[in-house]
């Protein structure tokens, strides 16, 4: 042994069959046993040397005891290598080039970042949603204040007889006569300048004054623009008879073109034709539907009985022959209600229906403005613009789309909006039911009938808003509102078998049969005796004491069972429909609207539940939400007409 304590082995000169160069290479026990000779047995000794070398895989690390360990980093990975970098799932910020304008992450010491939200889940989700124009409450404030001082509709500077009209023919049966916040501020400024320029030239560039109303649905929209357009029209009526002069010539080209007649007896020269106001209308209204314009027709109609003058009504789902008799008669017209592609065609086949047009009225403007009108009602304008002196749009809604639109057409237009605008009444109740939880399952369709049902056996309580015999408090009228018009059809057949009187109605709904259905939504009642009244009371009270529940769902019992085929549902009477009948539709006799399906925007929500609480009356509509639906959206809706909130 030498002094390190390593035992000596002797040393055998060996040479290297590689290098051919003499080697020293130690001796060992296996080395000299080893039957292999020559360059054999050097390899086999190289390979013995290299395992020893390299590190078992199942020996710990050195770096166990250390908490962490710093990863490397994305540089590094770079730097290691040509082909560094292939498997990079993500571009590493520092890569990336820096601008100016970009705003990166920053971390802060709470560990959020600096553009992370704070608020809530339901973050603004009516907002995510909605394509409403803004408007200001500091704009619904001054509205407010402006038309606080007027209680009457003796305030505004009407024609007698068309402020007798408004008591005995408009609003019969009414004693105390105010006007709505709408007609507080339109009706003063349609009566402003009233009569166009008599006698003047159609020029190269006319010009027309723009309205915009804009009011909640049922604040009486129809009579904010009918009073002060009637009123218009009576003034420009008389003006125009004030011209003896003019109609004094006219009498003697008469005469003269007379005498020409009897003494060119032999001329083959044509005659010029007679001036007729035949199919040459002072007032235009368009509206989106036939059910509309019947419902404005109606109103004009009760006006004509005082205000002397002749409407007519156009619609497709009348005959030719009374399309012809309304619009030429020979009397004439004076005021034409109708649809913009009817009056487009008529206008293609009488040019002159549209030269002697003074007042347009666009109402539903929402829905005029659409891409299936905008060619035809622009192609209409356009047309009665040389005789045009007031253009009025007329909406229960300004989506943003509309709004984009007239500030780029009419930059000038004056808007007349109301301080509720884009609010849900407050005296409309709004109640959530989730069809996933039991009895239901996910059955919308069987929530539903269970609702209505309920509602039926109920038994409403007497209008306190409605004096004796004006409806009956018994028959109840219920709209049920879906998102699509193939579910109409069968949810109205899964309601009556559930021995529920429903009828389907959407697009599909042939238009002479549109007014049949929707008669007992919009109609009211015939009034009833004071027998009748406390009969209809006595039976209320007996249907309280009955049993309520609904016969075909019971706890424990099969909830897709029918009932018996003798059970039936009396005095309710349910319109399954699409937003067709959300649109104008003067539904005074609904009380409750059912939204089988969540709305998909906020304008939908404003419609459908506009149906209720039409002119200060109560009403209460339910809401199904399901599993997909967005139940912030309604949560947020129902905060909102809680506190008497616009939805935007």
């Amino acid at each position: 042994m030498n002094r390190l304590g390593r035992s000596s082995l002797p040393l055998r000169p060996r040479v290297c069959l590689l290098c051919q160069t003499r080697a020293t290479i130690p001796s060992t026990s296996s080395a000299a046993l080893s039957p292999l000779t020559g360059w054999q047995a050097i390899r086999g000794i190289v390979r013995k040397t290299d395992r020893r070398a390299k590190k078992s895989r199942h020996a710990l690390s050195s770096n166990v005891s250390q908490p962490s360990l710093s990863p490397r980093s994305s540089r590094e990975r770079e730097r290691k290598g040509p082909w560094g970098g292939m498997n990079m799932t993500r571009v590493s910020e520092r890569a990336m080039p820096r601008t100016k304008d970009d705003k990166r992450d920053v971390g802060r010491r709470d560990g959020k970042k600096d553009n992370e939200k704070t608020d809530s889940p339901l973050y603004k989700a009516l907002k995510m949603q909605t394509a409403l124009a803004p408007m200001s409450y500091a704009q619904r404030t001054k509205v407010k204040e402006r038309i606080a001082d007027i209680t009457s509709f003796e305030h505004f500077p009407l024609l007698s007889v068309v402020h007798h009209s408004i008591s005995s023919q408009a609003l019969p049966g009414l004693t105390d006569l105010m006007p709505t916040p709408i007609q507080r501020v339109a009706i003063p400024e349609l009566l402003k300048n009233p009569l166009p320029q008599l006698g003047a030239e159609p020029s190269s560039s006319p010009k027309y004054e723009q309205y915009l109303l804009a009011a909640e649905t049922g604040s009486g929209k129809t009579l904010a623009y009918l009073i002060p357009l009637l009123d218009n029209f009576k003034r420009l009526e008389s003006a125009e008879l004030t011209f003896e002069k003019k109609q004094e010539e006219a009498k003697q080209r008469e005469k003269e073109k007379e005498l020409k007649r009897k003494n060119r007896a032999f001329d083959i020269e044509p005659e010029e034709p007679l001036v007729s106001n035949a199919a040459r209308p002072r007032m235009v209204i368009l509206v989106p539907t036939s059910e509309l314009a019947f419902q404005v027709g109606d109103k004009l109609k009760a006006f004509a009985h005082t205000v002397k003058f002749r409407s007519a009504v156009l619609a497709s789902n009348l005959t030719p022959r009374r399309i012809k008799n309304g619009l030429f008669n020979e009397s004439g017209v004076d005021i034409i209600v109708t649809t913009p592609h009817l009056l487009a065609s008529i206008a293609q086949k009488e040019p002159y229906v549209l030269s002697r047009v003074n007042y347009m009225v666009l109402d539903e403007a929402d829905s005029l403005m659409d891409k299936s009108f905008s060619p035809i009602l622009n192609e209409i304008i356009s047309k009665a613009t040389p005789s045009l002196h007031k253009l009025i749009l007329c909406s229960a809604t300004i989506p943003r789309g509309m709004d984009n639109t007239l500030r780029k057409r009419w930059p000038d237009i004056k808007r007349l909006t109301t301080p509720s605008l884009h609010a849900i009444p407050r005296r409309v109740q709004l109640g959530v039911i989730d069809v996933q939880k039991p009895p239901y399952n996910g059955n919308r369709s069987l929530a539903c009938a269970d609702i209505i049902w309920s509602i039926g056996k109920a038994g409403d309580a007497p209008d306190p808003d409605l004096g004796p015999g004006q409806a009956r408090s018994n028959d109840k009228r219920i709209l049920v509102f879906v998102n699509r018009r193939e579910e109409a059809t069968e949810v109205a057949e899964f309601l009556k078998s559930k021995g529920i009187n429903a009828k389907a109605f959407n697009r599909d709904v042939t238009d002479r049969k549109e007014r049949e259905i929707l008669a007992p939504f919009t109609d009211s009642a015939p009034p009833l005796t004071a027998a009748e009244v406390q009969k209809a009371r006595e039976e209320e009270q007996r249907r309280r004491r009955e049993d309520q529940s609904i016969p075909f769902v019971r706890p424990g019992g099969d909830l897709h069972a029918g009932p018996p085929p003798a059970k039936h549902l009396e005095n309710v009477q349910v319109l399954v429909s699409t937003d067709i009948a959300s649109r104008g539709v003067d539904t005074l006799a609904v009380k409750t609207v059912i939204l089988y399906d969540v709305p998909r925007t906020t304008i939908d929500f404003i419609h459908r539940l506009g149906r209720l609480g039409r002119m200060g009356k109560r009403g209460r509509a339910v809401v199904l939400v399901g599993k997909n639906d967005r139940k912030d959206v309604v949560k947020e809706v129902r905060e909102a007409m809680f506190r008497g909130q616009a939805l935007i």
